[in-house]
């Protein structure tokens, strides 16, 4: 039997370790930043946690790179971060922030993990899991204690169960529009507090941006941000439901830079892949056709931006090629 450890890596395999060493490089250098920055002592050892993990994860990755003659991605460095600037966002936030990152990282995790064969890249992308699980019970249990979790919208109970009896319930352009499901509440809520998360954390970095370029794509990030989560809120408002509060408030006056532009090009440019993802996933899980198709609407737009910001990156030389299959015609040619 073939040593599972001296199996090549598959393309699947690749692509996650390649993604996943850049994003904890950028977790070290964020969370480098907020554990200089914090004031609340509880929040101190999150941080700590979400650093040490990172750190844990970027050595078993360049031990990995090593043995496969595979070059070290750069990712970020000291030299993306100045640890000594002043405080740009709130304690509130940036255990938000944490949240919101734990939620990313469950699901990359858990994409990879159906993905990767190889023994060693398995266990790894477990450890990823579990730690995420771990920074999310940690980020949500400190929230509701200080009161600053923002709960999903409560509906009642149903009555019965029961089941869809007309092509109505797919309804939604003209007549009488059934109320939305549990489902699509959620959707929305989480997309409307995903946008609001977003719009704060584009405002403190165009506040820090350096590049004119960048600070005018971060601006323009800012208003998409705000009107998808105003639209998203008006379908919860006219069914008599809440919608998650802005976070604006969150963010300091400061305008010492913080980060490279660089690290906020792939963190934004992060956050829209995820954001696409998030509204590709309420299509799926949202019948009535008139909110299904309000998020097909708003895709282009945030497709178009994305493009935006990888047009500056190329510009700029920021971005890191991923590793990439053999081009044939090339090789061949010369």
């Amino acid at each position: 039997m073939e040593d599972k450890i001296k199996m090549r890596l598959t393309a699947a395999e690749m692509s996650t370790l390649w993604s996943q060493y850049l994003s904890d490089t950028l977790a070290v250098c964020v969370s480098s930043y907020f554990i200089e920055k914090v004031e609340d002592e509880e929040v101190r050892p999150i941080i700590e946690f979400t650093l040490d993990v990172a750190k844990g994860n970027i050595t078993i990755m360049q031990e990995l790179f090593k043995k496969e003659n595979f070059p070290v991605p750069i990712g970020f460095t000291d030299q993306d971060v100045n640890p000594k600037a002043p405080k740009l966002f709130s304690d509130t936030f940036v255990l938000m922030f944490f949240r919101n990152m734990s939620i990313l990282a469950m699901a990359a995790s858990s994409a990879a993990l159906g993905l990767v064969t190889r023994a060693d890249i398995v266990d790894f992308h477990k450890r990823i899991l579990n730690c995420a699980v771990k920074l999310q019970d940690l980020t949500r249990d400190l929230m509701l204690e200080q009161g600053t979790y923002i709960r999903p919208p409560y509906i009642s109970i149903p009555d019965k169960v029961d089941f869809v009896k007309r092509d109505h319930f797919l309804a939604g352009f003209f007549g009488h529009k059934r109320a939305i499901t549990s489902v699509e509440v959620t959707h929305l809520f989480l997309n409307i507090q995903t946008n609001m998360i977003g719009k704060a954390l584009i405002t403190g970095y165009a506040q820090i941006a350096q590049d004119q370029e960048v600070k005018g794509f971060l601006v323009r990030g800012m208003q998409i941000a705000q009107q998808h989560a105003e639209l998203f809120s008006e379908i919860l408002i006219k069914e008599d439901l809440p919608a998650p509060m802005s976070w604006d408030s969150a963010v300091t006056d400061s305008i010492i830079p913080v980060f490279s532009d660089k690290l906020i090009m792939f963190n934004v440019s992060s956050m829209i892949a995820a954001g696409i993802g998030n509204y590709g996933m309420a299509i799926a899980a949202s019948p009535r056709r008139d909110i299904a198709l309000k998020y097909a609407s708003l895709i282009p737009e945030i497709s178009l931006y994305a493009e935006a910001g990888a047009k500056i990156m190329i510009k700029h030389g920021w971005m890191e090629e991923p590793p990439q299959a053999d081009d044939r015609d090339e090789i061949i040619q010369g």
